[in-house]
């Protein structure tokens, strides 16, 4: 390619060399050198500035052979440019499938829509190891611009499962754009891989009980679970305000919030807040309970029951935060 570049400059070069010497030939003593390398480099342009002298029949044949050839050298350069572009996309695909089969305790998002797209900044905002599944070029392109890992192609195919090291994954984010999408993917995702930790999302409460009944350990219907939270909000804004003061990105108060789920973590399954033992042991506080319906409660009491299918919001210390998660299975 780099030959081909070479190739392409001297062309040109030589064409604006024997371009200038013909016009200084066939214009006779009225054309210095100057005039001869200016019309040269007009014909080439194509800019329409006009004649620099008036030319006869052979000043007329030789800016003809000049258009044609610099056309032709023009037509060469962008083949070239295009080429290079194509094997430059190549490139960083297959460094992209070398970074993705390196992937270990990663998450997976199957989707690119509002939702997909959300989850991925937060992801990425949380340094998170992630790559998403996406079969729109378009999108495809989008989300490689924004420097995130993407494997362009069908999530219910093997070899894109394969592709995305699901058997190394610690979940799933199955956030296409219909319901039936969703479930289909949650069932061919479940039959093969059983026990990943499957997240699916859904616009119609109906069809909630059909994605749990295909393995989704959560379903998420963010106007309902949006719903509860503004009406939380409404009820106990005060408690959205403490929240929003602990944020990640209030980094003076060294304090952290976050979403932990209790799949799969039976020591706090059937037992309170209290008797688990989290604020004594670990100095984090349960401020939220969220189930796999997308009910949520705000502040609970001590005396409220947690169970496995439960996500909890913890809130404390980033040293303690990270210590409670260290003795999570």
């Amino acid at each position: 390619m780099r030959n081909k570049k070479t190739w392409i400059v001297i062309y040109f070069i030589s064409l604006i060399i024997i371009g200038s010497l013909g016009y200084y030939t066939i214009g006779g003593s009225d054309w210095t050198l100057l005039d001869s390398l200016y019309m040269t480099i007009i014909t080439l342009a194509s800019v329409g500035y006009g004649e620099v002298h008036v030319l006869d029949n052979y000043g007329k044949i030789w800016s003809i052979l000049l258009i044609i050839f610099g056309v032709t050298g023009i037509g060469a350069l962008f083949r070239t440019i295009n080429e290079e572009f194509i094997q430059s996309k190549r490139f960083w695909k297959k460094k992209m499938k070398k970074t993705i089969s390196k992937l270990r305790n990663h998450h997976i998002i199957c989707g690119y829509g509002r939702m997909g797209a959300v989850i991925a900044k937060e992801l990425k905002e949380k340094n998170q190891n992630f790559l998403i599944i996406e079969n729109n070029e378009k999108k495809v392109e989008e989300i490689i611009d924004k420097g995130m890992l993407c494997l362009q192609g069908d999530a219910t195919s093997d070899d894109t499962l394969l592709s995305a090291n699901i058997d190394k994954a610690s979940g799933v984010a199955v956030v296409l754009d219909t319901d039936q999408d969703n479930l289909f993917v949650t069932m061919t995702i479940k039959t093969k891989y059983p026990d990943i930790f499957l997240l699916s999302r859904c616009a119609k409460e109906d069809n909630q009980s059909k994605l749990i009944r295909a393995g989704a350990n959560k379903v998420i219907n963010p106007y309902i679970s949006g719903g509860h939270r503004m009406a939380e909000i409404l009820i106990k804004p005060q408690v959205e305000d403490s929240i929003s003061v602990i944020s990640p990105k209030n980094s003076k108060m060294n304090l952290t919030i976050d979403e932990i789920s209790l799949y799969g973590v039976d020591k706090y399954d059937g037992v309170t807040i209290k008797e688990s033992g989290i604020r004594d042991k670990f100095g984090v506080s349960v401020v939220g309970i969220m189930d796999d319906k997308g009910k949520s409660t705000i502040n609970p009491s001590s005396d409220e029951l947690l169970s496995s299918n439960q996500t909890i919001i913890l809130i404390g210390n980033v040293e303690r935060m990270d210590k409670f998660k260290e003795q999570l299975p």
